[in-house]
């Protein structure tokens, strides 16, 4: 059970909710009536929940969990954007479950507006806090203690079940596998589809998700299970979660949707290319070449783009190609070249103002006056840090370089600056 803060505890978690936990687990306290610890953890909650969980900071009284649990769960943005994927599910808004509760950031954003609401948890510190937190959030829901596998035998079917298993093994180390993590989804998918009119998984990022696919329909190969909905959720061009949506009915397309904040970008790729030995997805008259708009004024590539943390994941770029209108510089790059600015783009935009050879003096007329870049390389030979070395440049600074390998096999650096 976790222990109600006495006001020593609360007063000095008020007076010091700005200052480094570092120094302040270093310097304690002279009050002996003040729960250190407990103290530590709110204050750091409090600074991380400022940054990842906003509306939640704003309320007085809540409690965080300790440190590893607040890196797990999801932010604020990420759990807003699950709820509208829920919301795009289902009219019948009866019942939702939620079997792996963890601090509740999930369920509290995914379950708004259903008549019934299940929380299932088997921390009991955990349950303790998401109760109370739930409390002062005004949200009426069902707190339940205990294994998810064992409480889905019992469960009320629902109208969505959603299980964020957990992707560490008995010995702390980080599994990717669906597997391999805590509850072995593939084992309940029977289950779960008897349960649920739809079901919401949340994986690793890592986790590749044509092998998810795979994975699931290969346990199911007996039931009724297909996969609806990919989505890969970036927050900031970070890869934060992959989000697949099972039903009991076959689709006539997947829906794979890469999001980075606010972009959406949707595609529809074939069945068979969900095959993990693909390395590409293929779409029906899609051609990887020059940009058939180009004309003679127009005829330098004076724009470089490069696609967001969630579409370089889903691997959708032919359809990138085919929908911006641009060209990659290769196969392998995952670089697009346009001779105008693509506004809309998704991911990051640069205007080029040289392409370099590895050739020594054409090296040298290029990086004139540059002492410090951005270094990225793409299907190169050489690291960051090699590339930096050779180049006898500094991190940072206005000037990004991409490294990368063009349709002719030779290698390129193509120096801009960032647009936005």
């Amino acid at each position: 059970m976790v222990k109600a803060l006495n006001q020593e505890t609360q007063d000095f978690i008020s007076s010091h909710q700005d200052d480094d936990v570092r120094q302040l687990a270093l310097q304690g306290t002279k009050n002996p009536a003040v729960d250190m610890p407990m103290a530590l953890q709110q204050i750091a909650g409090r600074q991380t929940a400022r940054r990842k969980l906003p509306t939640w900071a704003a309320v007085e009284g809540i409690l965080y969990p300790p440190h590893l649990n607040m890196e797990q769960c999801s932010s604020e943005q990420a759990a807003r954007y699950k709820a509208q994927v829920v919301n795009g599910l289902c009219a019948d808004r009866q019942s939702f479950v939620d079997l792996t509760g963890g601090f509740g950031v999930d369920f509290y954003w995914m379950s708004q507006g259903f008549s019934r609401r299940c929380y299932v948890e088997q921390n009991d510190v955990l349950c303790d806090i998401a109760e109370h937190n739930f409390h002062l959030l005004n949200l009426s829901c069902s707190v339940n203690r205990g294994n998810a596998s064992a409480f889905l035998s019992d469960v009320v079917p629902a109208t969505i079940i959603f299980l964020d298993p957990a992707r560490r093994n008995e010995h702390g180390g980080r599994t990717y596998g669906i597997a391999d993590c805590t509850p072995n989804v593939l084992e309940l998918l029977p289950l779960l589809m008897q349960k649920a009119h739809r079901v919401m998984l949340k994986l690793s990022p890592m986790l590749d998700w044509r092998k998810a696919i795979e994975d699931i329909e290969q346990a199911a190969s007996t039931h009724q299970v297909f996969v609806h909905e990919v989505h890969i959720v970036s927050v900031d061009n970070e890869c934060k979660e992959l989000l697949m949506v099972l039903g009991k009915e076959p689709v006539e397309g997947l829906r794979l949707v890469c999001v980075n904040n606010d972009s959406i970008f949707e595609v529809t790729p074939k069945p068979q290319t969900y095959s993990t030995k693909i390395s590409n997805l293929q779409y029906e008259d899609v051609k990887l070449t020059v940009l058939s708009h180009r004309t003679e004024q127009e005829s330098a590539d004076a724009f470089l783009f490069e696609p967001n943390a969630s579409i370089m994941k889903a691997g959708c770029f032919d359809e990138v190609a085919r929908r911006f209108g641009v060209r990659p510089v290769s196969i392998n790059s995952h670089l697009f070249l346009s001779p105008i600015e693509i506004h809309d783009f998704p991911g990051r935009r640069f205007r080029i103002v040289s392409i370099s050879s590895m050739n020594r003096q054409e090296l040298k007329r290029s990086l004139i006056g540059i002492e410090r870049a951005n270094i990225t390389v793409r299907n190169f030979p050489l690291s960051v840090d090699q590339l930096r070395k050779k180049l006898r440049l500094k991190d940072g600074g206005d000037t990004f370089i991409f490294a990368t390998t063009n349709a002719d096999n030779a290698h390129q650096l193509f120096i801009c600056r960032k647009i936005g």
